[in-house]
Order: C-alpha cells, then sequence, then structure tokens
C-alpha cells in the first residue's frame, strides 16, 4: 500500500468521515480523521478495542464511495499446559456507512472451536474544530473548546456553542445498549462484555447523528438506509454516460472516477456543487468545481449546468477588499463554519482567485456546445455579460490588456491562480514575483472564453457583441503570443510580473496556452517539446516547474509535483496542436499511477521525483483522496484520445483525429448525451487507424470523424 492510502474515506452528501484504515478515528494522527461536516469536526476519536488491546487489521475496502468494510483479527491469549499463545480466533468487521449519519455496524465472530470471553470498548470524544484550525494545526494543539457531553441509557452527546453563536451538536447512539458507560475527561467509554460460543456472533450498532442546534431528523435503520444510498448510487450511474474499454486497469480507473464523483456531490443553498476534496476542501471552490465540470462534460453535462447557477448565486455584486471582491467576479470558496461565521476567515465567500470568472465563460460555452440549452445560457446571460465587464474593467485594471491579480484582502491568498501556494510563482533566481501578476494560462483562459461566448451570443442574436469579443481575443492572442514568448528557452513565461518584466520559469502553465488554443501554430511545437522534454516531464507525468529550476522541489505543492489534472488539460492541448503519441504517453503514466492504489485512484498530485523501473511515484502525503479534478482527469484524458467535440447547436460531433493507444483495443460509450440524443458510439484500434462507430441514437445529430 502507497503511504498516502492509509486513510480510509466515505461521503454522502455534506457529510462525511475520514479514519485510518484501520476502522479508527485517532487524535495522535496528522491526517484529519473524523466526522465532518458544515466545515466542523463533530468526532475527532473514535478509538475499538476487544479485551483491551485493538485488533490486528486485515483489510479495508471502499465499494462504493458512502461504505466501507473493514475487517481485523482480535488477539487473544490461551493457555497451553505453561505456555500462554496468542490465537486468533475472533474477527471483527466494521460496516460503515454514510446517509445523513453515519451508521457504523460492528460485528465480532468467533470462528474457533472454544468459548470464548472477552470486552468490546469504544471511546469517543469531539472537538468541534473547524476545518481552517484543523488544516493549520498539523502538530500543533487545537483551541480548547470543552464541549458538554452528556450520557444516556443507550447514548452518548457532545455539544458546543462556537463564537459564531451557532450550537453545534453530535449524538450517538448504541444498539444493544452498552452495560457500562461513563464519561472520563472529554472522552466518553462504553463497553459490552461479550461470550460467543464456536461459530457465534454478536453485533452492536453505533450511529452518530450531527446537527446545528439539537433538531434531529427521524432515525432510520441500517439497512433502509443502505438501500436508499444504493439506490441514488445506482441512478446516478444510470444518468451517466456509460464507458466499457478492452483494458481491464482502465475501467477500473474509470469506475473509481464515477464513484467518487457522485460522492463529491455536495448539496449548498438549494443547489449542488462538487466538492473539491476530502478532508480539506468539501466546500464550494470555483476553479474547481469549473474545471471538474469541464473535464466530465462526456459524462455528466448535466453537472456543468449545476455548477454554472450555483456561481451566479454567489457572482460578486460590489468591491469590497476584505474578501478580494470586484463586481462580476466569481468566487474562489465558500464556507460556513465557525470561523467563517464569526468573521474570523473572509471565505463568505472569498473572492481571491483571477482565473476563476474566464473559466466560468468557457464552461458555459462548452455546456452550450454539448447540450444546446438556451434557456440555461438566457438564465446565465446577465452573469455572463458581468463576468466579461469584470475581465475588461478590474481584470484588467491597468489597460495594458493582460489580466492580472495583486492581492487586496489582509488574509487573502498571494497567489491567485491554481497554483495558489506562497512561493508558487518565482522568477528564475527563485525570488518571488511582485507586484500584480499576469499568468499566462489565465491570458488563455480569457482567450479561450472570449471565443467561445461570442458563440453563444450569435446563437442569441447578439451578433456585434459576437463580433467584437473575437477582435478582443485576437488582439490579446497577438500581444500574448508578443509578450510572453520565451525564445531561448522554446516557451511561454509563466507570468509578467508587476513591472511587465516576464517571470522566466519554465513551467506548466504554458501548457495550458496549447490547451486553450492562444498559441500560436509557429510556437505551440517548441512548447510541446519543452513539456516532454526529461526536466518537466518525470516518467508519472509533466511537473509543475522545471526540474533545472532553483526553486525545484519536487516535494513541494506546486514547485515540482504532478498533478493529474494539469496533465489532463495539458493533454488537451497537446491533441489540438497534433501531438497524438505525447497524449498517449501522458495518458499511459497516469494509468499507472491509478494502478498503484488501491480503489484505483488518482490522487490531488504526487512528487515530482524521477520514476525508476518498477518503483512506485513518491506520496505527497497530505494530499487529497478523492480531489475532484484529480478524479474526472481520465475522463478528459480519454475524451482527448477519442478526440469528441460537440456542437449541438449546430446539429453535430466530431471525433478530431481519435486515437487508441496501443493498451487500449476498444472503447464503447452508452447513454452519451448530446442535446436531447443519447447515443452509442464504438472506437476500435486496427492497427494505427480507430475507427468510430456509431450504434444508436443520433435522430438529430451528425456524428462524424474528422482527420484536420
Amino acid at each position: 500500500m502507497l503511504p498516502g492510502d492509509d486513510r480510509l474515506v466515505v461521503k454522502n452528501g455534506a457529510l462525511f468521515m475520514c479514519s485510518g484504515r484501520d476502522g479508527d478515528v485517532k487524535r495522535d494522527r496528522e491526517a484529519g480523521e473524523g466526522i465532518y461536516a458544515y466545515d466542523t469536526r463533530f468526532l475527532s476519536e473514535l478509538r475499538l478495542s476487544v479485551g483491551g488491546a485493538s485488533p490486528i487489521p486485515m483489510s479495508a475496502s471502499t465499494q462504493q464511495a458512502f461504505e466501507a468494510i473493514i475487517d481485523a483479527l482480535i488477539p487473544v491469549t490461551s493457555t497451553e499446559g505453561e505456555r500462554a499463545l496468542p490465537k486468533m480466533d475472533l474477527s471483527l468487521r466494521r460496516r460503515r456507512l454514510v446517509s445523513d449519519r453515519v451508521y457504523e455496524r460492528i460485528e465480532i465472530t468467533n470462528n474457533g472451536a472454544e468459548t470464548t470471553t472477552t470486552v468490546l470498548g469504544v471511546t469517543l470524544s469531539a472537538d468541534f474544530a473547524d476545518i481552517f484550525e484543523i488544516r493549520a494545526t498539523q502538530g500543533r494543539s487545537l483551541r480548547d473548546r470543552k464541549p458538554a457531553l452528556e450520557h444516556f441509557e443507550d447514548g452518548v452527546s457532545f455539544a458546543c456553542t462556537g463564537l459564531d453563536d451557532v450550537l453545534r451538536h453530535t449524538v450517538v447512539t448504541f444498539d444493544p445498549p452498552p452495560t457500562d458507560l461513563g464519561i472520563e475527561g472529554s472522552q466518553a467509554i462504553a463497553s459490552w462484555p461479550i461470550h460467543l460460543d464456536p461459530r457465534q456472533s454478536i453485533v452492536v450498532d453505533l450511529v452518530f447523528a450531527c446537527s446545528l442546534g439539537k433538531n434531529r431528523s427521524p432515525h432510520i435503520p441500517f439497512d433502509e438506509s443502505e438501500n436508499t444510498c444504493r439506490a441514488e448510487a445506482a441512478g446516478w450511474m444510470a444518468a451517466s454516460t456509460s464507458i466499457e474499454t478492452s483494458n481491464h486497469a482502465f475501467d477500473r480507473m474509470i469506475d473509481a472516477t464515477m464513484r467518487d464523483l457522485h460522492a463529491l456531490q455536495t448539496p449548498m443553498n438549494g443547489g449542488r456543487i462538487t466538492a473539491a476534496g476530502i478532508p480539506w476542501y468539501v466546500a464550494p471552490f470555483g476553479r474547481d468545481a469549473l474545471l471538474t465540470s469541464y473535464e466530465c462534460l462526456m459524462v455528466r453535462p448535466g453537472l456543468a449546468r449545476d455548477t454554472l447557477l450555483l456561481l451566479a448565486q454567489y457572482q460578486a455584486l460590489q468591491d469590497d477588499a476584505r474578501c478580494d471582491a470586484e463586481p462580476g467576479k466569481i468566487l474562489h470558496e465558500l464556507r460556513i463554519g465557525e470561523l467563517a461565521g464569526a468573521g474570523l476567515v473572509p471565505h463568505t465567500p472569498y473572492f481571491g482567485t483571477i482565473d476563476a470568472t474566464p473559466l466560468f465563460l468557457i464552461l458555459a460555452a462548452a455546456y452550450y456546445g454539448w447540450t444546446g440549452d438556451v434557456e440555461t445560457m438566457a438564465r446565465l446571460k446577465p452573469h455572463l455579460e458581468a463576468a466579461l465587464v469584470w475581465i475588461d474593467d478590474h481584470g484588467d485594471a491597468d489597460g495594458d490588456g493582460f489580466v492580472e491579480y495583486e492581492r487586496r484582502a489582509p488574509g487573502g491568498l498571494r497567489n491567485q491562480g491554481w497554483k495558489d501556494s506562497h512561493d508558487a510563482i518565482v522568477n528564475v533566481d527563485g525570488s518571488p514575483a511582485r507586484g500584480a501578476i499576469a499568468l499566462c494560462e489565465v491570458q488563455g483562459y480569457v482567450f479561450m472564453g472570449k471565443l467561445g461566448i461570442a458563440e453563444v451570443f450569435d446563437r442569441l442574436g447578439e451578433h456585434d457583441r459576437a463580433r467584437t469579443l473575437r477582435k478582443e481575443a485576437g488582439l490579446l492572442r497577438a500581444a500574448f503570443n508578443d509578450d510572453f514568448w520565451m525564445e531561448g528557452e522554446g516557451t511561454y513565461a509563466l507570468a509578467l510580473d508587476g513591472d511587465k518584466n516576464q517571470v522566466g520559469s519554465v513551467s506548466s502553465n504554458a501548457g495550458h496556452c496549447l490547451f486553450t488554443g492562444i498559441a500560436d501554430d509557429d510556437k505551440a511545437q517548441s512548447v510541446a517539446d519543452r513539456l516532454m522534454a526529461p526536466d518537466m516531464f518525470s516518467g508519472w507525468g509533466i511537473r509543475t516547474l522545471s526540474s533545472t529550476s532553483v526553486a525545484y522541489d519536487p516535494a513541494s505543492y506546486h514547485n515540482g509535483s504532478v498533478w493529474p489534472h494539469d496533465n489532463a488539460i495539458i493533454a488537451a492541448g497537446l491533441k489540438r496542436y497534433g501531438r497524438t503519441e505525447d497524449v498517449e504517453r501522458i495518458a499511459s503514466v497516469l494509468l499507472d499511477a491509478s494502478m498503484q492504489s488501491p480503489e484505483s485512484r488518482l490522487p490531488e498530485l504526487f512528487c515530482g521525483f524521477p520514476r525508476h523501473e518498477e518503483d512506485p511515484y513518491v506520496v505527497y502525503p497530505v494530499a487529497c483522496i478523492p480531489q475532484a479534478w484529480s478524479s474526472a482527469a481520465p475522463l478528459m484524458l480519454l475524451q482527448t484520445i477519442l478526440g469528441l467535440v460537440a456542437d449541438v447547436p449546430r446539429g453535430h460531433v466530431d471525433a478530431l483525429r481519435p486515437s487508441l493507444p496501443a493498451w487500449l483495443e476498444r472503447v464503447t460509450l452508452s447513454n452519451l448525451r448530446i442535446g436531447t440524443d443519447r447515443v452509442a458510439l464504438a472506437f476500435e484500434r486496427h492497427g494505427d487507424a480507430t475507427a468510430l462507430s456509431v450504434l444508436e441514437g443520433t435522430r438529430n445529430i451528425h456524428v462524424s470523424v474528422r482527420e484536420g
């Protein structure tokens, strides 16, 4: 098992749980373990013991994102003559289920030939820590809240009123009630005597209900909740595009992707959005939700609609430096926990992102291309107009034609692109870039966004507006290729600083310029060569920063690590400029990476150390798993391989230069939603050529292969 896979994560709706793979939640492990909802940890400790000892973990799995099974053996000492011998006659199975509450079904079985007597113990505590505190205090003490702790016949409750005057409440019920239930300091300790004949089992159920205030929904039995969860998951899969291929490992990766994306769906303000990642980012993040929805267009175009409508609700209406807000801007992050409610963090929402607003335009245009949904476009039109005004007026505050960021909020982010760690945007000498920063990829997003929205406006009858947007995009492209190009490096500068000097680090950001199409044709091939060179390509993917850079650190967050979503975006750009072999190479190594995870998942990121033969990749220790845009990366990679481009308003879908890699002979897409049609397509490789067959459902859409 990889070191980064020692967390067991289950989620459903707004509620999720992280534990060790032994099933326990331990306060002395720095992995953010606990039960969470509403940006709060409602349970911070859950320890099981049998006979005073911890069970010995054997396996842990999450076949569905909302449930887990943990199996363990229980050491029991028997006496043979004068010797005490350890025996493993007792087994323990924990079945964990998350619905509107967390269920834990504990089953202990005597597999031996002798009667066994022992004691099951459960230790619980709740700290009600805010997610910001947990992230910021890894290895340090949390603020001591001293929650109120009460016990009753069949359970225990924890309660705490926060600095925001909101009561947070956790109720744990036991079935059957424990024989002994007491309180020791901040912990509740329950125990059950166990007497098991051979082949006999005992079951103890724990139920954890988390709430704001003391209002609790009616209790639903474990089996009924499980059936409901399974039905919801089956409905999610049935409404999604079905993907079947000739490669079992690839199918497993896609299956993990779909399960994780279902788990990350989170209700918010009457809508729904894909949370960014577990455990740190179970919240609306503009950039993450927009890019994830874009990656998922081939399988779940409805995610894009949900994302666009929810983010439109929170689009900034006024200028507020305290949260980096300006009219028309799309949010970066929204939090609803104690610290946000008390005004101690600016995330209510926080708008410190330079790229979410142009990405909002990109997703809207792409969603329209896949669905032809004129009604939603009309509903979004005022928000699209406001986003365009923000780009031209606030995004380009100095009027030089490029969109820049500079932090205004005292507690805000220094860097506001997707590489938003404090040291991510560095000069060649390793010093941080200063002043208002114009990132190369952001100019590409603006270019792509304006061209895409021009198509939408044309369909809505706004032809003059569309022509203006196309003209603006053309001027931006020309200026960008003049000012960002580094002839000596054969790629684009990471950024321009506040003095309009190039931030000359060689980075993966330039690959996004291929994706957006802002790169001139005569420069794109050089950029592709640079991205695939050994200092950028680690063997596990394209690094965020060249290994020859002074600031390179393969174990950093953004200065040399490898991010699957970054590679998926770059692969789409490589395909745009005809680099099919490079696309296959990236897809191949990410498939290899997924095969090293027990659940066939791709993590948020991994370290950028060079790949050596059969050694696994080096795990980034606090990466989110699952993380939305990494989970969705295989979908974008597959769409890139197949070359699918939808233009429903014009009535056609193109497969642009489809090319299945050597390890993939066949791909079948069923229930593919294109406009109002449900389509089935089959791709099959014959030597170096890939053939497309339309199996069913193209009443209103013409599907064809395009080589140009």
